[in-house]
Order: C-alpha cells, then sequence, then structure tokens
C-alpha cells in the first residue's frame, strides 16, 4: 500500500484536498506517534486507517465548517498527542498555534513532533485554567477536543479567545449545549452554531462554534477543583 496516496484519497472522501507533500507530513506524524507510543501513552488508537480518519481527519474537518481567516492565532488546550492542533498547522499552515499540555512527557513529544514536521508552535506545559489566568483574550479561536464536560471546558477555553473571536469544541453526539448555556453566556460568550456531521467511518460528531462577544470577568477561570465541583 502506498500510504501517503491512502492518506491523500481518505481526505478527498472529507471533501479536503491534501497535496503530496501535506501527507507525507501526515504520515510521517503516523510514524513517529505511534513509535513514541510504545513508551509514552499517547493514543489507544494506532491502527494506521483508523488514525487517519480518527485522529487526521476528525481533527482537520470540523475546522472546514468555520471561516478561519489567514494568519489566526490558535490555542489547543489539553492538545495531548496533538490533536487537533498537529493536523490544522499540517493543512493550515498560516496558522499559528499554541499547544498547551499539564503532562510534561506529551509536551517533550509535541516539541520533537513539531521539529520532525517542519512545524512552529508554542508549546506550553501548563494546566488551562493556570494559564487562562495569564494568557487572557489573547487568541482568535481556542479549541479542544472532547477534554471534558461543555460547563467546564467552555471555563476553561473561553477565556483565552479574543472578543469577537471563536470556542470551536468537539464534541460527541451526545454532548447537550443545554447545560452549558449558563457557563457560555457568564464567561460571555453566545453559541453561534451546533453542527452534526459524520466522519468517512460513518461516526458521527457534534461542533459547538461559540462566540466571544464580551471579556470575561476576571475572577475566572477559577481553581480546577471549583471547574469541576461547581460547574457554571
Amino acid at each position: 500500500m502506498n500510504k501517503s496516496l491512502f492518506i491523500k484519497e481518505e481526505f478527498l472522501k472529507a471533501d479536503i484536498e491534501l497535496s503530496s507533500e501535506q501527507a507525507e507530513k501526515f504520515l510521517k506524524l503516523y510514524e513517529f506517534m505511534t513509535e513514541y507510543n510504545k513508551n509514552v501513552n499517547l493514543t489507544a488508537i494506532t491502527e494506521f486507517s483508523e488514525v487517519v480518519t480518527k485522529h487526521f481527519i476528525d481533527s482537520v474537518l470540523p475546522f472546514k465548517m468555520l471561516d478561519v481567516r489567514e494568519n489566526s492565532n490558535f490555542i489547543d488546550v489539553g492538545t495531548g498527542a496533538g490533536f487537533p492542533s498537529l493536523p490544522l498547522m499540517i493543512w493550515r499552515g498560516d496558522l499559528k498555534g499554541t499547544l498547551v499540555d499539564s503532562l510534561e512527557k506529551r509536551c517533550v513529544y509535541l516539541h520533537k513532533a513539531c521539529e520532525i514536521l517542519g512545524i512552529k508552535a508554542e508549546i506550553i506545559h501548563a494546566r488551562g485554567e493556570e494559564l487562562g489566568r495569564k494568557r487572557r483574550e489573547e487568541f482568535d479561536i481556542a479549541c479542544a477536543r472532547a477534554v471534558a464536560a461543555l460547563p467546564e471546558l467552555s471555563e476553561y477555553c473561553i477565556p483565552f479567545v479574543k472578543v469577537g473571536g471563536i470556542f470551536a469544541a468537539l464534541k460527541s453526539v451526545n454532548e447537550d449545549v443545554k447545560k452549558a448555556e449558563n457557563a457560555i453566556a457568564v464567561l460571555g460568550g453566545r453559541l453561534e452554531k451546533t453542527v452534526d456531521y459524520k466522519l468517512i467511518n460513518g461516526d458521527y460528531r457534534r461542533l459547538f462554534i461559540i462566540k466571544k462577544v464580551c471579556q470575561t470577568p476576571t475572577k475566572y477561570p477559577r481553581s480546577s477543583a471549583n471547574i469541576k465541583k461547581k460547574p457554571l
């Protein structure tokens, strides 16, 4: 099997066109991640075609549904193995990414992955709520992929977003926005759109597009314990 050609063809099924160079970068990322995964737990999904669909396409596809301006800066909160940020920056080389994770081992991996892929990104070893107090209203986009329930995730992510920017929450179809309506409003957001979509393997996903309409009150984000104990 020509793996880079397979990657291009699978992305095309999702109506995403890749150059040969981009497909090669995705293949490099797959090979490096699965090798590194033998020593550091990054992902339970390691089979090639599953990684292409459930990590790579699943990271890029939601951003086709957003109007992401050229040279936008974004923050990926709780990025883990670099999803959605690494595939997003392979697909959109103009974007400026900040990748945040609380586990140092994963941050070491992310630095190495970016070197191999020729990606320039800011990688920060920090807890999201602590960084959110220092880097307030700095980013055009904050994104997170199934890190926590939406009320909690909103408090981790919305403080990072500039007024006029977007928080993109990549979630499962089981997530109900009603439980997060109060949190979104208190933090200065407004739900613009909920999009249900399907991956090429038939799995369903839900994207919440939340616009930042006013500044987040300075008492947010609270400590992680309070966020979990008393969601907004």
